[in-house]
């Protein structure tokens, strides 16, 4: 009949936004309300004084740069893997596609195992790095060696579509045009890449923020030198401090929070850049 709506498949936008409400709602809202409320269970003063105090703050710095320099490497390696898997055909290139997903299904706390045992000062780097001095595992640079491990599959998958559909005819275009290889990747193919890095960062430093099985073995959990923010979160559970769990825990998710916020801006801006150049 004429006048009358196609039916959708799906169901109507109604039924849909109802349903995407009440699911946000019951595996987000609702928990991430209940963190607040258990805070409010403490004064303000009480609430600073357990978030400020030396050990927690040791922690954050712990969590914080650990997490940080752990994305901003796999920021380029990760960048480098996905050119070369997108670029190159190499022998056994399926099977370092695949492995690029292994910190995905690997246990966690297996992760956190293996590596110890490999940068352990009898481990089999560890061993060999020891006599020069070096020291990784139950230091911050095994931390950063574990989130590396468990962030590097954030960019990865992230860039590596965005290259799979980048057209080689505008790449071919500026090469035709006289220009070299780096003014070519720096001017055509980065900016088109700037979005894609900047959510595969943010995945990868809010996962090592929330870091736990990985870490702990390797971290040596020494209190204001390794221990990361997780884990006293847990010490404080296992010692039924809730209020001050909840209270280390809620500072964990502002910092997230904003953090997010930050990198959805420079999303924003860059795609609005590209808008108009």
């Amino acid at each position: 009949m004429k006048g009358s709506k196609a039916r959708s498949v799906l169901p109507g936008f109604g039924l849909s936004m109802g349903f995407t409400v009440f699911y946000l709602c019951v595996l987000v809202l609702i928990p991430l309300a209940g963190l607040v409320v258990k805070t409010t269970g403490l004064s303000w003063e009480q609430f600073w004084n357990t978030v400020t105090s030396g050990r927690v703050l040791a922690s954050y710095r712990v969590s914080f740069l650990t997490a940080l320099f752990a994305a901003l490497i796999n920021l380029v390696f990760g960048l480098l893997v996905a050119w070369v898997l997108v670029r190159y055909r190499f022998p056994g290139k399926k099977l370092i596609d695949s492995l690029v997903d292994l910190p995905f299904a690997l246990p966690t706390a297996v992760a956190g195992i293996a590596l110890t045992a490999i940068y352990a000062p009898n481990g089999w780097i560890g061993s060999l790095l020891d006599p020069l001095g070096i020291k990784i595992a139950f230091t911050p640079l095994g931390i950063t060696i574990a989130l590396i491990f468990i962030g590097l599959p954030f960019v990865v998958r992230t860039v590596q579509p965005v290259l799979q559909d980048f057209e080689r005819e505008t790449e071919e275009a500026a090469v035709m045009l006289g220009a070299y290889r780096w003014r070519t990747f720096r001017r055509v193919i980065l900016p088109e890449l700037v979005p894609a890095l900047l959510t595969g960062f943010a995945l990868a430093f809010a996962r090592g923020l929330g870091e736990y099985g990985s870490v702990v073995f390797i971290s040596g959990n020494m209190p204001l030198k390794t221990e990361i923010t997780p884990l006293l979160i847990m010490t404080k559970l296992e010692q039924y401090d809730y209020s001050g769990a909840t209270a280390i825990a809620l500072v964990m998710l502002l910092a997230s929070f904003l953090m997010l916020l930050f990198i959805n801006y420079l999303q924003w801006r860059s795609n609005r850049r590209a808008i108009a150049d």
